[in-house]
C-alpha cells in the first residue's frame, strides 16, 4: 500500500461500553442531533452539521453493566463479544474489572491496534487494575491510554494511533480559538471556535455559554465553572488517591486552563496586529 493510500485511510473505532458515560462519548462522536439538549429552547445548533465521525465507528457494543454481573468472573469470554470487526482502536468504558483484564487478548485476536480506557471514576479502574491491563497491552504490542479524565487525553509521539484519534477526530483535551471585542468600557468574549472538544461534548456547551462574558478573572472563572457543572460533567466528586482531588475538579481545571491559554494567544495576536 502506498504512503498516499495510508494517509487517505480513516481511523476506525470499536466502542465497548457498560455505562452512561460511554454512551455520551459515542453520541458526541457521531454528533447525534438528539444528544445535546443543555441549552433547551435557546439551542442555536452550534455543533450540528459541523462534524460527524459515524463513518469511523465500525461497531458499538453494549456489554452487561456492573450490576448485572457477579463480583468475580471466572470465564470473562462468556460475557464478551464473540466477534469484533478489525479496527485501529477500541474505546472501553465502564467495563467489569475481569472483562477489562481479558480485553487486550481479544483486541489482539481481532487485530485492533490500540486501547483507550477513560477513567471518570477511580473505583471503576483503580491503579492496580490499570497497571495490569497496561502490562498485558505491552506484552501483546498494543498501544494504550488511560486518560483520567478523558478530557486530559493529548497526542503522544510514542502512541501514533492514539494520537490520530485526538488529532483526526478532534477529541481529547479541549482546544479553543477565542476572539475578543470591546463592549463599553469592558472587554468581552466575541466568539469561540472549538478546535478540539472534550469527549463528552461539554466544550461546545461551555463555549456557547461563555460568549459575551467579561474578561474579569472572577467573572470568567465563575462562568466556566457554572457551565462545566451544568452540562453536566459526570466525573466523580470523590477524592482520587492519585490526583489528591476529585476528578471532576481536575476536569474543570483543564477547561479553565484552556480558556486562559486561548485568551492569552488572542491578546498576543491583537498586539501583533496593532504593531504592524
Amino acid at each position: 500500500m502506498s504512503d498516499l493510500s495510508k494517509r487517505d485511510e480513516i481511523l476506525t473505532l470499536v466502542c465497548l461500553y457498560s455505562d452512561n458515560f460511554g454512551e455520551r462519548v459515542i453520541r458526541n462522536l457521531i454528533n447525534d442531533p438528539s444528544f445535546c439538549d443543555s441549552c433547551g429552547l435557546y439551542c442555536d445548533f452550534c455543533k450540528y452539521g459541523v462534524y460527524s465521525y459515524v463513518r469511523n465507528v465500525r461497531a458499538v457494543i453494549k456489554l452487561p453493566s456492573l450490576a448485572e454481573l457477579p463480583p468475580f468472573i471466572e470465564n470473562p469470554r462468556e460475557y464478551m463479544p464473540k466477534k469484533m470487526p478489525e479496527a485501529d482502536l477500541c474505546i472501553a468504558s465502564g467495563l467489569h474489572k475481569d472483562l477489562l483484564l481479558e480485553l487486550p487478548y481479544q483486541l489482539k485476536e481481532f487485530r485492533i491496534k490500540a486501547l483507550i480506557v477513560p477513567i471518570e471514576d477511580f473505583n471503576e479502574v483503580p491503579s492496580g487494575l490499570r497497571k495490569q491491563v497496561e502490562e498485558r497491552c505491552e506484552e501483546l504490542g498494543l498501544e494504550y491510554a488511560f486518560p483520567k479524565p478523558f478530557c486530559s487525553l493529548e497526542p503522544s509521539p510514542n502512541k501514533p494511533t492514539v494520537s490520530r484519534f485526538v488529532n483526526e477526530l478532534k477529541i481529547g483535551r479541549p482546544l479553543l480559538e477565542i476572539s475578543i471585542k470591546k463592549s463599553g468600557n469592558n472587554e468581552v468574549i466575541d466568539s469561540i471556535t472549538v478546535r478540539r472538544s472534550a469527549p463528552c461534548g461539554s466544550t461546545w456547551y461551555i463555549a456557547r455559554k461563555l460568549r459575551g462574558i467579561e474578561l474579569k478573572r472572577e467573572t470568567l472563572y465563575g462562568e466556566i465553572a457554572k457551565a462545566h457543572h451544568s452540562y453536566p460533567c459526570t466525573a466523580t466528586m470523590k477524592t482520587d488517591p492519585e490526583l489528591k482531588e476529585p476528578i471532576l475538579h481536575f476536569s474543570g481545571y483543564i477547561i479553565r486552563k484552556e480558556f486562559e491559554r486561548a485568551l492569552k494567544f488572542s491578546n498576543l495576536n491583537r498586539r501583533d496586529t496593532k504593531d504592524k
